[in-house]
């Protein structure tokens, strides 16, 4: 990761976003998901917009088709013991048509932005609509 820490970067003001979006989720009823992307030319890894997502469906919409963001997702799920779980996990959305360039520049900083965020888990996705399933495989976690 030291190479990663190097390369890539965060700012003072986006470490605590997301220590404020990892401390403020974990007892949230609702979906809570917010997207990151890389700038290409400082290779700094930011929140896209200060919006909070609460439902798969527009933050599907909001997504682009051609370029991959890091989405942090807090999403609660009634487990089948009833205990109410609220897994923190980083959504890794890499479209099939964005280019060679870009899928290594996000490949290089996923680990970095899973440890930076401390999420549980990465789950990969290729398509936006892949959101609309979340639950099952969020329901898969260990």
């Amino acid at each position: 990761m030291a190479s990663e820490a190097r390369l890539y970067t965060f700012s003072p003001e986006t470490q605590d976003k997301l220590r404020k979006f990892r401390l403020g989720t974990s007892r949230a009823k609702d979906p809570q998901a917010v997207v990151y992307q890389i700038d290409k030319h400082s290779l700094e890894i930011a929140q896209v917009d200060d919006d909070t997502y609460t439902t798969m469906q527009a933050l599907a919409d909001e997504l682009p088709d051609h370029s991959p963001r890091f989405i942090l997702l807090s999403y609660p799920l009634n487990l089948p013991s009833g205990r109410l779980s609220v897994p923190y996990v980083l959504v890794y959305y890499l479209p099939v048509t964005c280019s060679t360039e870009v899928r290594m520049l996000y490949a290089g900083a996923k680990e970095l932005m899973r440890n930076t965020a401390e999420v549980g888990r990465v789950i990969e996705i290729a398509e936006a609509e892949e959101l609309e399933t979340i639950e099952e495989k969020l329901g898969g976690a260990s």
